[in-house]
């Protein structure tokens, strides 16, 4: 049994928040070589409010400022938490800005010093499976690692994200990505300067509830180098909920967070993202012993008293076993100001009285806008005031005891060319009220916590629910399953054009429908012509819903019988073949878009297309991933591949049966081609396709955690007295596996 490692040890002239907001440092001419230095950042938002006239710019600005941050200082690399982009989809303009912004910070000339021992391909999960320093095709001085948060996720086709395009571009080294969400394995990157070495762990967002319950099953593996074990500082980047809610009315659920005692006490240093509020400096967690730093978001994207705290980013530098970590206050910030009020405890105050409440308020509005443009003035002296920004200010109001609310909009018209928020400057609220109300609401809580557990929430989709909605009411033109999915887009994946394309497909097409096909001008006959149209829509889109559904299902059957197989028989009886890979299964292996989180490809793959309208278009092929297993490590893999395959044509038999159910008549009427197309089952058009396509792809061996390095891997087991870790040796499993550690569950 190897022999606990050495604790890390925080050194204690670390710099506080407050006495460190001085920009004026000169990068260090005489670099430590074995002291790691790292800029570290979380949660930049890039795009957020980008067409906003006076805040669009706000994201760009602080982005730049941290990586001038990191070039002033020399920092050896940038490590990022997650949520680089704020929305799913960044725009042209956010994507050029950002990209133009990493060419001219971070390539130059200037050597890295960081030496990578582990294996890249497994690492970095792009075709080239190198870092971009070590690419002989860029000069990178400044190389960026960064995982992906909630907010630029992987989903769609191909399961790719804003940070994939990054990545293949070689600006930026994306690491963390999940291909399995139910059964995680994370590998280090494993990083050496001088006699110093650092593990780099990397976990992506997955949907909190099902994390929570991947750590209950035990089904989080974490590899550990093998050799000199207790030389390595094993650091984990992080971006999930932390349970930390302290300005908000409503907490997290009782499995949507990841509590720390899930994870591992080998760690000793966390980066947690996600969490907006600025708690840069360590804090100790002493049942685990290891240290959260929380460098919260770089640009407020909500008005509440959290984003208000100063912004910081920090300097980390480890050496050895010990680590420090420097915060540096961002200055780009735009300046914010948050305050709350009680109208029945100001004296002389009547709620009868409503001018005298809006000067009241309008008094506090002043008072804050001045004490933001005095702490401005104290980090920018000598700044021209013209040059100032507009602050944020925010002014919650409880106006209980009689005093009513009114519009804050027009409340705010007389800040507008003085405050960055015109429109919601106030917020009103009431405390509720105690007694029997309160405790009723509590008890009701408790009577329905089960509503909270994750297998209860996996039999419930957003879509299924807003088309039990929708199928109650009379909709004439628009198919409710259709409608459901977009729905969906816009609420999960906040794809803000998802309705508005699926309303403007949907009347383009009835308009098309009517003007080909109708031959009638009466009403009450045009009304059963569209209704015959939309009942075919809704029979194909649901008709394409099932097919994915069964897919799951023959997926889910498939990768457990492999597991089954890699657990009781050989390498080569439990490795799945080609010819055992049916065209339903093989469909199977593609994200699914109407399960909430179960896409086997992505964290939560979701935007897969909006119903029909996306059918009636020529396909291309998804992802088509090969369950390899190796006899080595008795682990599964998914190969993805994104061959394209030609279309087949609709098949007559199915074109005309569709064409047959949509007139309802006697006389048969030809379908136009756009409802053809629509009509024909999508595994029929890709059928042959598939066949070809398994043929000729070669089967991907599994990758090894390199050659040069024997890895060890931190397996969860079931234990009768807990949980504990196990380590087997990557390549051949000793008969009894020691033991480094263990915890009791939490």
């Amino acid at each position: 049994m190897p022999g606990r490692r050495a604790r890390p040890t925080l050194d204690s002239d670390a710099g506080e928040v407050a006495g460190s907001d001085s920009h004026d440092v000169e990068a260090e001419t005489e670099t430590d070589a074995d002291t790691f230095k790292i800029l570290i950042a979380t949660d930049n938002h890039i795009g957020y409010m980008e067409k906003d006239p006076i805040r669009g710019n706000d994201s760009f600005d602080s982005f730049e400022e941290i990586l001038q941050l990191a070039q002033t200082h020399g920092v050896d690399f940038i490590l990022l938490g997650g949520d680089l982009f704020h929305d799913n989809k960044p725009s042209r303009k956010c994507m050029h800005n950002t990209m133009t912004l990493l060419r001219q910070y971070c390539m130059g000339d200037r050597p890295c010093p960081v030496e990578i021992l582990s294996d890249q391909k497994e690492n970095f999960s792009d075709k080239f499976g190198i870092v971009n320093y070590e690419d002989p095709n860029y000069n990178v001085g400044m190389p960026v690692f960064s995982i992906h948060g909630n907010h630029d996720d992987p989903s769609g086709d191909g399961s790719l994200c804003a940070l994939d395009l990054l990545s293949a571009a070689g600006l930026v080294n994306y690491f963390g990505k999940q291909t399995e969400v139910d059964d995680i394995s994370i590998k280090p990157i494993l990083l050496r300067k001088g006699s110093s070495k650092v593990a780099l762990y990397g976990l992506g967002n997955v949907r909190d509830e099902r994390l929570n319950r991947t750590f209950q099953k035990k089904k989080v593996k974490m590899f550990r180098p093998e050799e000199s074990m207790d030389e390595w500082f094993n650091m984990l980047v992080i971006h999930q909920n932390r349970y930390i809610v302290r300005f908000t009315d409503l907490a997290h659920g009782p499995t949507n967070y990841i509590p720390e005692s899930f994870l591992d006490d080998f760690l000793q240093l966390i980066l947690w993202g996600h969490e907006h509020e600025c708690l840069v400096d360590p804090v100790h967690n002493s049942v685990q012993d290891f240290h959260i730093t929380q460098p919260g978001s770089s640009v407020a994207t909500s008005l509440c008293e959290g984003e208000a705290v100063p912004k910081h980013v920090a300097i980390l530098k480890i050496t050895g076993q010990s680590f420090r970590v420097e915060p540096i206050r961002l200055r780009s910030v735009r300046p914010f100001i948050m305050d709350e009020v009680s109208l029945k405890d100001i004296n002389g105050l009547r709620p009868t009285d409503q001018k005298a409440v809006n000067e009241f308020l309008q008094e506090r509005v002043e008072d804050l806008i001045e004490r933001a443009m005095a702490e401005w003035e104290e980090l920018h002296p000598g700044v021209d005031e013209a040059q100032w920004p507009k602050p944020l200010i925010r002014l919650r109001v409880e106006y209980s005891g009689g005093f009513t609310t009114f519009n804050p909009q027009r409340f705010g018209q007389a800040f507008v060319q003085r405050v960055a928020n015109p429109k919601d400057i106030l917020q009103f609220h009431r405390k509720r009220a105690g007694g029997a109300g309160a405790g009723s609401k509590k008890k009701g809580d408790l009577a329905n916590i089960d509503a909270f557990i994750p297998e209860k929430l996996e039999d419930f989709r957003v879509e299924d629910l807003v088309t039990e909605y929708l199928n109650a009411q009379n909709l004439d033109i628009l198919p409710e399953n259709e409608l459901g999915e977009a729905v969906r887009l816009f609420v999960e994946k906040e794809d803000r054009e998802a309705i508005k394309d699926f309303l403007a497909d949907s009347l383009d097409r009835t308009r098309t429908y009517l003007t080909t096909q109708s031959t009638t001008e009466d009403s009450d006959k045009m009304k059963e012509e569209i209704d015959r149209e939309k009942k075919s829509r809704v029979d194909v889109f649901q008709a394409e819903v099932d097919v994915k559904r069964k897919a799951e299902q023959n997926k889910t059957e498939l990768l457990s019988a492999g597991r089954r197989a890699s657990g009781t028989g050989s390498g080569d009886e439990g490795e799945a073949s080609d010819e055992d890979l049916d065209e339903p299964a093989a469909r199977a292996r593609k994200p699914k878009p109407s399960t909430r989180g179960q896409g086997a490809a992505a964290t939560r793959a979701r935007g897969r297309g909006r119903g029909a309208a996306a059918a009636a278009a020529p396909r291309k092929s998804r992802a088509k991933p090969k369950v390899i297993e190796s006899d080595e490590d008795e682990v599964m893999l998914i190969d993805q591949d994104n061959d394209e395959e030609e279309e087949s044509a609709p098949p007559p038999a199915r074109a005309s049966a569709s064409a047959a159910s949509s007139t309802g008549t006697a006389r048969k009427r030809k379908l136009p081609a756009s409802l053809a197309a629509a009509a024909a089952t999508p595994a029929a058009k890709r059928k042959a396709a598939t066949g070809a396509a398994a043929a000729s792809k070669p089967r991907q061996s599994k990758l090894a955690f390199g050659a040069s390095q024997s890895q060890r891997a931190v397996n969860l087991e079931d234990d009768d007295d807990g949980m504990t870790f196990s380590n087997f040796n990557h390549s051949t499993t000793p008969a009894g596996g020691g033991r480094t550690g263990t915890r009791s569950r939490r």
